[in-house]
C-alpha cells in the first residue's frame, strides 16, 4: 500500500511531505483521512533526553552550517545528501518538502527527533484585535495587522501502557503534523507576546556572535522566512531560504527583509529551548510520560528586544525612533549588524563589498530564472488569465500562489536598489576621507563600473521563449535596467516575464490583446518595490484600467536601480 501524506503550509503555498516515490495530489480536505491510515515507514521518536543543553544547541547550530554549506537545492536533497549525519536513519522511500516558513520547522523538528530530545511547537495562533480598513474581507494571518499570539501548542510524548509496553510517537508522523499547523502566521508575534502563558516557539535575541548564529531564524513581515547559516567575520549573514517550488535558495541578509513594528515579530529569532517535566525512565534509557515545557524569557540569557527599539532607545518608546550608536557614534541598522557581528573593528574594502552584493543579486536572478522556467514548463503561460487578480497578490493560492513571483521580484528589486545605493554611499565616504572605507585606487567610481561590468559580464543567464529557443543572453545590468517591465503573472508569457521591450524579443509572444492589457495594468504595482498585504487587489481588468479602483494600486514613478546609469 501506498501512504501518501499532505498538509497545508502557507508560508507561500501547499507544501508536501511524502512517505511515497510518488506523490498523489490529494485535496487538503482529503488529507486528514490519509492521515489516520497506518504508517508504512517505521520511525520511532524515543526521547532519551529531558532537556536541550547548549551541548544541544551546538550541535543543531553545526547541523544547520552544514546543510547551508552543502549547496543542496531543495530539502529533500539536503537532508538525504552528505551534509546530514542523520540519514542512514531514515527509510529510503522518505521524501521531505519545504516551504519557507516550514524550513525552520523542518530542521528543528527532524534534528529533535535524531537525537531524541523533547520537542513541542505551536501548533494553531489567532490575530490580535485590530481595527481593519475592509471587516467584509476575510482575514489573512499571516499578514494581521496587530500581530499575532499562540492560541495552542502540541508536544512529543512517549507513553508507557499498564504492561510497562512503551508506545512512542512516530517521527515521520510527527514532521507531518508539525508543518500541517504551520506558517509565516506563528512567527508574526511580537516581543510582548513572548511571556505568555503559551510561549512561542521563537524569541528575539541579542545581537551579537554568540546569539546570532547557524540555525537562527529571520523573520521578514511581508511573510518569507529564513535560515541563518553562516556569520563571517566581516558580518556578514548568509542565510538559506525555501520557496513555494521546494527550491532551497541562499542568499546575504540586507535590506530585502524589512523591519516593522515590534508587534510583528520581524527580525532575528531562535529556537525556545525545551525540558521534560514530570517524565518516568522506562528502563531503557528512554522518558515516559511528561509535559514539555519551553523554557521561559527568564531562563534566556540572551533574549532582546534591541533589535526593535536600537540600543538607545526612543524615550517615547517609539520603535521606529531608537538609535543604533558604537562607540557615540550612531549608525543605520543594517550598518550596525555588521559592526556588532564582525571579528574586530570592521573595514569596508568597496570593491569587495559591491562584488559580493553582485553575486548576491546574480544567486537572486538564477532563482528567478528556475521559478519561471518551472512556470513555462507547467504552461501556465498558455492559459486564459483569470477574470480577477487574487484577492492579494503577495498572499494568494493555487496557480497563483505557485508561480506568480511579486515578493521574488520585489526583495529583487529591493536587493538592486541596495546595490546601487550602497555603490553611491561608499563613494561619498571614500571622497569624505572617512577611515572606514579601505581604498587606494585613484578613482572609486571608475574602478566600481569595472567590478560591476566584470560581474555583471560572469553572470549570464537564459530564459526558454514562447517558442521554445533560448534567449539571447541576459545578466546584471540587463536585469537592472528592465527591473521594473519584468512581469510577476504567471499568464504572462516569459519574454514579459523578463521584461522584453524590443520588438524582435517580443515577436515570440503569443500573448493577446487582453493579456498585453493585464501587463499594461500592472505597471504601477510592478513599479512598487514595498509588498502591501493589507490592500485589496481582487479587481478585473476594467477595474485595473479604473484610476479610482485598481488602477490606484502601486506607484507612478519607481525608484531608480539601474546599476550602470548610477556610476556615470
Amino acid at each position: 500500500m501506498k501512504i501518501t501524506l499532505l498538509f497545508l503550509t502557507v508560508c507561500l503555498s501547499l507544501s508536501t511531505f511524502v512517505l511515497s516515490a510518488q506523490a498523489d495530489l490529494i485535496q487538503n480536505e482529503e488529507h486528514t483521512s490519509q492521515l489516520t491510515e497506518v504508517m508504512a515507514v517505521q520511525g520511532d521518536w524515543k526521547i532519551l533526553k529531558t532537556e536541550w543543553t547548549s551541548s544541544d544547541e551546538k550541535h543543531f547550530s553545526d547541523f544547520v552550517a552544514a546543510i547551508g554549506k552543502s549547496g543542496c537545492k531543495n530539502i529533500n536533497q539536503c537532508l538525504k545528501g552528505p551534509a546530514n549525519p542523520y540519514r542512514s536513519s531514515d527509510s529510503p522511500s522518505a521524501r521531505f518538502s519545504s516551504d519557507c516558513a516550514d524550513l525552520p520547522y523542518v530542521l528543528r523538528t527532524y534534528f529533535a527527533w535524531k537525537n531524541g530530545l523533547p520537542f513541542g511547537w505551536v501548533s494553531s495562533v489567532e490575530a490580535n484585535p485590530a481595527v481593519r480598513a475592509d471587516p467584509s474581507k476575510p482575514l489573512d494571518i499571516r499578514y494581521s495587522p496587530n500581530g499575532n499570539h499562540v492560541a495552542s501548542r502540541a508536544s512529543v510524548i512517549t507513553r508507557a501502557s499498564a504492561t510497562g509496553e512503551v508506545k512512542r510517537a512516530n517521527g515521520y508522523r510527527i514532521l507531518s503534523d508539525v508543518l500541517n499547523s504551520t506558517s509565516s502566521a506563528a512567527f508574526r508575534v511580537g516581543a510582548a507576546s513572548e511571556s505568555s502563558s503559551k510561549p512561542t516557539d521563537f524569541y528575539p535575541i541579542k545581537l551579537d556572535r554568540n546569539s546570532l548564529h547557524p540555525g537562527t531564524a529571520i523573520y521578514d513581515p511581508a511573510g518569507h522566512v529564513a535560515v541563518v547559516y553562516s556569520v563571517e567575520s566581516d558580518g556578514r549573514i548568509l542565510f538559506i531560504d525555501a520557496h513555494p517550488d521546494n527550491s532551497v535558495t541562499r542568499g546575504t541578509y540586507g535590506k530585502k527583509f524589512a523591519r516593522s513594528s515590534p508587534g510583528h515579530g520581524a527580525g532575528f529569532k531562535n529556537w525556545r529551548p525545551m525540558r521534560l517535566v514530570g517524565a518516568s525512565p522506562a528502563g531503557n534509557g528512554e522518558w515516559t510520560g511528561g509535559k514539555v515545557v519551553p523554557f521561559s524569557n527568564s531562563e534566556l540569557k540572551d533574549y532582546s528586544t534591541v533589535q526593535f527599539f536600537g540600543n538607545e532607545p526612543d524615550p517615547k518608546k517609539a520603535w521606529n525612533r531608537g538609535k543604533f550608536v558604537i562607540a557615540g557614534k550612531a549608525f543605520d541598522y543594517y550598518d550596525y549588524l555588521r559592526h556588532v557581528l564582525s571579528s574586530g573593528d570592521l573595514k569596508y574594502d568597496p570593491l569587495n563589498e559591491y562584488s559580493l552584493l553582485l553575486r548576491g543579486l546574480c544567486v537572486d536572478l538564477k532563482d528567478r530564472a528556475t521559478s519561471v522556467e518551472l512556470a513555462v514548463t507547467r504552461g501556465i503561460h498558455l492559459k486564459e488569465h483569470p477574470a480577477r487578480l487574487p484577492l492579494n497578490i503577495y498572499g494568494s493560492a493555487g496557480e497563483w500562489e505557485d508561480y506568480a513571483t511579486p515578493s521574488r521580484d520585489a526583495r529583487l528589486k529591493t536587493s538592486l536598489k541596495e546595490a546601487r545605493d550602497r555603490s553611491l554611499e561608499f563613494i561619498a565616504l571614500w571622497k569624505a576621507g572617512d577611515a572606514s572605507v579601505v581604498y587606494s585606487g585613484a578613482d572609486l567610481a571608475t574602478d566600481l563600473r569595472a567590478v560591476l561590468e566584470k560581474e555583471s559580464a560572469a553572470c549570464s543567464f537564459y530564459y526558454t521563449k514562447s517558442d521554445g529557443k533560448p534567449s539571447d543572453p541576459l545578466s546584471i545590468l540587463d536585469a537592472s535596467a528592465r527591473a521594473f517591465a519584468m512581469s510577476f503573472d504567471p499568464y504572462h508569457c516569459p519574454e514579459l516575464r523578463w521584461g522584453a521591450t524590443r520588438s524582435e524579443e517580443l515577436a515570440t509572444c503569443g500573448d493577446g490583446e487582453v493579456k498585453r492589457r493585464w501587463y499594461g495594468a500592472l505597471g504601477k504595482l510592478r513599479n512598487q518595490i514595498e509588498r502591501t498585504y493589507d490592500a485589496r487587489m481582487d479587481f478585473t481588468l476594467p477595474e485595473m484600467l479604473d484610476p479610482a479602483r485598481g488602477g490606484a494600486l502601486g506607484v507612478e514613478t519607481p525608484p531608480v536601480v539601474d546599476l550602470a546609469e548610477s556610476l556615470h
